[in-house]
């Protein structure tokens, strides 16, 4: 089956990406940019390095850009969807929802009136075992957004590794409950290298905003 995939750059788009095609052709990567940085259904973080990461893989990219405002966004998303449906002849969606009914009910619904099928492969995964495989499957991930206490600016522009992960595990049974794979919004992510990628994206510059209760690490890529 010809498949798209909603694709972020972050860790759970690439994963679910790497599993799609296991099993199914992918032939295109859709991503939305949204204006609005707080948009409750698409990831913002790097959502520029989009780019680099289509030519690393080596799959055409389609953008559409969206203002981000609630529910009327997900217009955008369905009109990228049937570009892609008429450029790439896609019969179905790759999704990287892991617990998020909000976003997945949603793109669920689209894939429904255009005749698609939608496929979230990582969707009720345990988030801890989620996120081992993900460093045992040799992806590099950086944490390149935070939005949650006690995530704070020192984490931006970090590996996500073993170590990183025993750290998210261990708040997440803690007082603050934090979501290891940033499944609430804790975080964000961006995948610099994984198995299918046929360059690594370079860290050539980069910019911190540090908020007083958020903060993103802003970087400008290029492929090694």
């Amino acid at each position: 089956m010809k498949l798209g995939v909603l694709f972020t750059g972050g860790k759970d788009s690439c994963y679910a990406l790497y599993k799609a095609r296991e099993k199914h052709d992918v032939v295109c990567l859709i991503s939305i940019i949204s204006e609005n940085k707080e948009s409750f259904m698409f990831h913002t973080p790097n959502i520029e390095i989009t780019d680099l990461q289509a030519k690393a893989i080596g799959l055409p990219l389609l953008k559409q850009v969206t203002k981000g405002e609630k529910e009327k966004e997900l217009k955008d998303l369905e009109i990228a969807i049937e570009n892609a449906v008429k450029k790439y002849k896609i019969e179905g969606i790759v999704t990287g929802a892991v617990e998020s009914v909000y976003q997945a009910t949603r793109v669920q619904k689209i894939c429904n009136k255009l005749g698609l099928g939608c496929f979230n492969p990582l969707w009720k995964r345990n988030q801890e075992e989620l996120l081992k495989e993900i460093v045992d499957e040799k992806f590099k991930v950086i944490i390149s957004g935070v939005f949650a206490y006690p995530l704070d600016f020192q984490w931006l522009g970090k590996v996500i590794d073993k170590d990183m992960i025993e750290r998210l595990i261990d708040l997440s049974h803690g007082k603050y409950e934090i979501s290891p794979t940033g499944e609430g919004g804790e975080y964000e992510s961006t995948v610099l290298d994984a198995p299918f990628f046929k360059k690594e994206i370079e860290i050539i510059d980069f910019e911190i905003v540090d908020m007083i209760d958020s903060g993103v690490y802003n970087i400008k890529g290029g492929l090694k």
